[in-house]
């Protein structure tokens, strides 16, 4: 596989099969190509639409996402060795985290509608203003995990492991939404 680094790559449509490392993406459209078994490294992608991208055995390794859409994203699918991403502004709606290994990740002012993060590792994570509409939490570690900011999120207590998770006295109703009760 070819390596290519240290470059700006700006409203591209298409990527050659190759290992980057430090590069700049910047308004690239992406949406449904086949990225399966490419390699990341200390990337950015701005402003990028991703959405329904394959990334099978994809390797992403301190890489930024800024400004994307990716919408329908299978990351359980993505390489987990080294595994380490960041989110700010991004669009994920209708993405899937299912039993991956997300320790310490920043999703910033994203949106997370009907997100799959069942039996997702997100132990010390933070999420600063994220939407969680319909998102689904079951089996998920939140250990440490701060959501004091995050809305329209629906946890059940029981079926999460919650141990020091941060919550604010505003949004802490998401944690009653399984006991179907009335809270006025």
């Amino acid at each position: 596989m070819s390596r290519v680094e240290d470059q700006t790559i700006k409203s591209s449509t298409i990527l050659a099969k190759a290992e980057y490392v430090n590069c700049h993406f910047i308004q690239c459209s992406f949406n449904e190509i086949n990225l399966n078994n490419y390699i990341f490294s200390e990337c950015i992608f701005e402003a990028c639409d991703l959405s329904n991208v394959k990334i099978s055995n994809t390797s992403f390794k301190d890489v930024q996402f800024i400004q994307c859409k990716l919408l329908g994203l299978k990351f359980e699918e993505v390489n987990p060795f080294l595994l380490t991403v960041s989110f700010h502004h991004c669009t994920l709606n209708f993405a899937s985290f299912y039993k991956l290994t997300l320790k310490s990740t920043l999703f910033e002012n994203c949106s997370l509608q009907e997100v799959d993060f069942s039996g997702t590792d997100l132990t010390d994570s933070n999420f600063d203003n994220c939407d969680f509409s319909a998102s689904i939490f079951d089996g998920t570690i939140l250990k440490n995990v701060n959501l004091r900011t995050s809305y329209n999120f629906s946890i059940d207590p029981s079926r999460n492991q919650l141990t020091k998770a941060k919550f604010s006295k505003e949004n802490c109703l998401g944690l009653l939404n399984h006991l179907k009760i009335e809270i006025k």
